[in-house]
Parts: structure tokens; C-alpha cells; sequence
């Protein structure tokens, strides 16, 4: 008993010790944000900050124009997860279902194409938009996001289909339900957890997304909030770290307001799934 005791109380410290690593730089960017000119330099910077300001927010939006450039990366987040699901989703379940040769060639491309660096694929991506016209636009963004998340997407979507029994769409069958209704009525609500972790993926790596917005992007009023973020520097390229932290930590609020709502979505389907079954 004594063990179970000691083995589950060390399981927490180790959990505690996992999140306050993980949750550290965002403290410290939030204790940046909010500090005077006068607290940010020197040796030994307190967590803390001693005289709180808001005078970063202020000095980051008189800067730059941080709601406009949220607005594109919104835009382009949205659009790429909801574009990336949509397709990923039956694609999966037709690859996972259908295990033939070209299904098994089909995942395996999709694992080796995550290996692909950013730069191998900027120049046949720039050329592809440029013959349709869309470089410097957001809706050309948008699609590049679409071409780079959906690997990943088919892949784990791929995997939560397999995680379905398949002797739950045969019993639908044999009660008499048609294809439509068992995929609407019996798989649809068991994928959904996974369909939701799959569209918070596109979401944040579109958000966090930088190298391709800053390539493809050269109108300043169509430029992403990672891309206007690097244009907070001083004189000699030195970054200004109070205006910089607090749009810094703006950015990182539409992040956590999507996994808030999607964890959420997945625990319920989960427990809805856990339910079904």
C-alpha cells in the first residue's frame, strides 16, 4: 500500500514538475508585458514586476497593427482547419477502411512527407500560387496551409478511424440502418473527438506559422501577427522587449480561448463515445 501510496505521489510530483516547465515562459512573458522600461534590464530581473504597467499594450498597438494582422492569421487559421478537416476526414476513413496496396503506399507517402523541410517545398508552392495568381493574399495562404497540415491530419485522423470496430457499422447494418445513417448516426459521433483534435492542430500551426506568411506575404495590411511581431525592434535591431512581450501575449490568447473550447468538445465526445460503445 505504502508503495502504490509513494509511486502515485510521485507520478503527481512529476506532472507538476512537467507543467510548471511548460508553463514558466508563458509566466514570464506575462511578468515582461507588464514591466517598466526600468524592470526589463539588469542582472537580476524580478518575476514580479515591482510598478505594473500597461503602457507595453499601448506602445504595441500605437506600433503596429496588431488587430488587423490578427484578423489575417484568424482568417487563415480558420480557413485551413476547416479546409484540412474536411478532407482529411473522408479521405481517412476511406484509407483506414479500404486496406488495399494503394491505401498502405498512400500512408506511407504521408508519413515521409513530414521529413519534408520548409525550404524543399517554398519554391514549387510560390510557383503554384504565382500561375494562380494568388501570391500575396491570404486565400493563397490559406491553401498552403491546407497542403502542409493535411499529411498530419489524414494521419491522425486515419488512426482514430481505425480505433472505431468496425463490427459496430455491421450491426448497424444488419438492423436495417443504410450507409448514410450508420456514418451519421454511429461513427460520426465516435470520430468527433478526433476530428476536433485534428482541426485544433491545423488551427495552431497555421496561428504559429511564420516562415511561409513571411515569404508569401509582402503587402503590410496582409501580413500575419507573427510576421508584424518581428518589427518590434529598437535601434540597431535591438528587440523592445515590453511591447514585443505584451503583443506576444495577445497572440497566445486566441490559442488557449480554441483549446479551451475544443478540449472540451473532446472530453464530451469521449464520454458520448465511451457511451455509444
Amino acid at each position: 500500500m505504502r508503495s502504490g501510496t509513494a509511486a502515485r505521489a510521485g507520478q503527481y510530483a512529476a506532472l507538476l514538475a512537467y507543467l510548471l516547465f511548460l508553463a514558466l515562459p508563458f509566466l514570464w512573458l506575462l511578468s515582461t508585458a507588464f514591466k517598466p522600461p526600468r524592470e526589463l534590464g539588469g542582472p537580476h530581473p524580478a518575476w514580479i514586476p515591482r510598478d505594473p504597467t500597461l503602457a507595453n499594450f499601448q506602445q504595441a498597438f500605437a506600433e503596429q497593427p496588431l488587430l488587423r494582422a490578427a484578423l489575417n492569421s484568424l482568417v487563415a487559421a480558420l480557413g485551413a482547419a476547416v479546409v484540412a478537416v474536411l478532407i482529411a476526414t473522408p479521405t481517412a476513413y476511406a484509407v483506414a477502411r479500404r486496406r488495399t496496396p494503394l491505401g498502405r503506399a498512400a500512408t506511407g507517402w504521408v508519413v515521409v512527407s513530414q521529413a519534408f523541410p520548409f525550404v524543399l517545398v517554398i519554391v514549387p508552392l510560390f510557383l503554384v500560387l504565382k500561375n494562380l495568381r494568388m501570391v500575396d493574399s491570404v486565400p493563397g495562404l490559406v491553401l498552403v496551409y491546407v497542403v502542409w497540415a493535411l499529411p498530419f491530419a489524414l494521419w491522425m485522423l486515419m488512426g482514430y478511424v481505425r480505433a472505431v470496430p468496425a463490427e459496430l457499422e455491421e450491426a448497424a447494418a444488419v438492423d436495417g440502418a443504410g450507409r448514410l445513417r450508420t456514418l451519421v448516426s454511429v461513427t460520426a459521433p465516435l470520430l468527433a473527438p478526433g476530428v476536433a483534435a485534428t482541426a485544433l492542430f491545423a488551427f495552431v500551426t497555421a496561428w504559429n506559422e511564420f516562415f511561409f506568411a513571411l515569404v508569401l506575404l509582402k503587402t503590410p495590411e496582409r501580413q500575419t501577427l507573427p510576421v508584424v511581431l518581428t518589427r518590434f525592434t529598437g535601434p540597431e535591431g535591438v528587440a523592445d522587449l515590453g511591447p514585443l512581450a505584451a503583443a506576444a501575449a495577445l497572440a497566445t490568447l486566441p490559442s488557449l480561448a480554441v483549446f479551451a473550447v475544443v478540449q472540451r468538445r473532446i472530453t464530451s465526445g469521449l464520454l458520448a463515445g465511451a457511451v455509444k460503445g
